[in-house]
């Protein structure tokens, strides 16, 4: 099977074809810095991060520009209320979106710009606009630029809307001197006590559509592969960048792939709902590589719906997996990954980046190891492990990989190591002088302690548990 993806403005699998052979383009949108991550926000970045390094595994050169929206309305109004600099409150949030993709795996993305760091850019296009007639300044002085909406007859493709039936834009707060309501704000003129930047039609600052049809082609040209952003996105901002880049002659993205949404009892996940989870919170409930694979086991197009029973399902899944390659590398040493993945491991992800199914054959493969190394096969055992390590590495989840191999406190993994040794060498005396109620009252009292212990035909091991 070759590989395919759902296009979203095709609205139907196609098959992938890079522009040009061997490397593959790939622009996501980021996130707009008015506050720090939520799992709902994270999601994408971890979706479009599986996506990245299976394209890599393929054999593709992936270059992913994943841009910040580092000035905004909600930005402004954020700073206006506590007081501080506009920057202030983007610097800090895109720490957090920086620390919070980190923390979950995600490859750092090729090129990062800001939109603050592109108004050149973004000029150039509204005079390109301007110029083909597809844009024009407010007559009114106030520094505003609007896209001629009515002046790109395939306005509403994305979504599959017609122009006559959509809303105004609500991008302004009045609709200063547009000519039809559905206009959208390219540039937005200046206000005593905000930023502003000068341009030909007057100070001010960009329009959140504008800044990534500037960025996206800045950094992967007139014309690139894929555009990638949450379900959320597809209106108005992604049907307007399609809109002003194409109608300033650009080609613009070649595949639409958007992600589903995370909501939490059926309403999308938002601070306005007072129902968003911050990253450092979740990662306190469970470790960052849990919580990844939640947010990665379904498919990338799937809505999931929050709740912490699914949250301590997925843990334990992925706990699985891991107690199943801790356990094979104790009985036949160190794994390499094996050079290739399964084929039906293959066939899952090239269709339409198959994440659930795959995740399957993974699952499969741990059932068939526990049953190879309880019967003592240590070759299969091996081979196993090697094709799982692989697997896994696609995902992002190899639990031997440094990423994760190194996540716990190893100087204090060694003394707990040290402590239960001596707990667990005096419960095996105890049962060889067949004291076996001193015994159980030893493994109780680790029990007790969060360490679970398990007797193996190799001795016991330990375990810290989790969940």
């Amino acid at each position: 099977m070759s590989l395919r993806f759902y296009d979203t403005r095709a609205r139907e699998v196609r098959d992938f074809t890079p522009l040009h052979e061997g490397c593959v383009s790939l622009y996501l949108c980021g996130a707009t810095v008015q506050a720090p991550p939520h799992i709902g926000h994270v999601r994408s970045g971890v979706n479009f991060d599986i996506l990245r390094r299976w394209l890599v595994y393929k054999g593709y050169r992936v270059t992913l520009c994943r841009n910040v929206t580092d000035i905004d309305d909600k930005i402004i109004n954020v700073a206006q209320a506590e007081g501080v600099p506009w920057w202030e409150v983007s610097e800090r949030n895109q720490r957090a979106f920086d620390w919070s993709y980190d923390i979950l795996g995600c490859l750092p993305p090729t090129v990062e710009p800001r939109a603050t760091g592109h108004v050149p850019q973004m000029i150039e296009l509204m005079r390109r606009l301007i110029d083909a007639g597809h844009a024009y300044a407010a007559d009114d002085g106030s520094g505003d630029v609007y896209f001629d909406v009515r002046s790109f007859p395939e306005y509403g493709a994305l979504s599959n809307q017609r122009v006559d039936q959509m809303r105004g834009a609500a991008d302004t707060d009045t609709d200063r001197d547009k000519r039809d309501p559905r206009d959208f704000a390219l540039w937005k003129g200046a206000r005593p006590g905000e930023p502003s930047w000068a341009t030909p039609w007057g100070r001010g600052r960009p329009g959140w559509h504008l800044e990534c049809s500037a960025m996206a082609t800045e950094y992967l040209g007139a014309t690139f592969d894929i555009h990638g952003g949450g379900l959320d996105l597809v209106f108005p901002h992604h049907e307007n960048e399609i809109a002003q880049s194409q109608a300033a002659g650009d080609g613009f993205a070649r595949y639409w792939l958007h992600n589903g949404l995370l909501t939490m009892g059926g309403e999308k996940m938002s601070k306005s709902l007072g129902n968003s989870l911050l990253i450092p919170e979740m990662v306190r409930k469970v470790r960052p590589v849990e919580l990844r694979y939640y947010l990665g086991q379904a498919h990338y197009r799937s809505v999931i719906d929050y709740s912490d029973e699914a949250l301590r399902e997925a843990a334990a899944a992925y706990q699985r997996i891991e107690g199943f390659l801790t356990r094979a590398t104790e009985v036949v040493g160190h794994i390499e990954p094996a050079p290739g993945v399964p084929a039906e491991f293959e066939a899952a992800l090239d269709d339409d980046l198959g994440a659930s199914q795959a995740l399957a054959i993974v699952h499969g493969h741990v059932r068939e190891g526990n049953t190879a190394l309880s019967e003592g096969r240590k070759e299969r055992v091996a081979e196993l492990g090697a094709d799982l390590r692989t697997m896994l590495g696609v995902l992002g989840l190899d639990p031997l990989s440094e990423q994760w191999a190194g996540a716990e406190d190893t100087g204090l993994r060694e003394v707990v190591d040290a402590l239960v040794t001596v707990a667990l060498e005096q419960r095996q005396a105890a049962r060889k002088r067949k004291d076996y109620a001193a015994a159980d009252e030893i493994r109780d009292r680790l029990n007790e302690a969060g360490i679970s212990v398990e007797d193996t035909p190799h001795g016991p091991r330990w375990e810290l548990r989790r969940g």
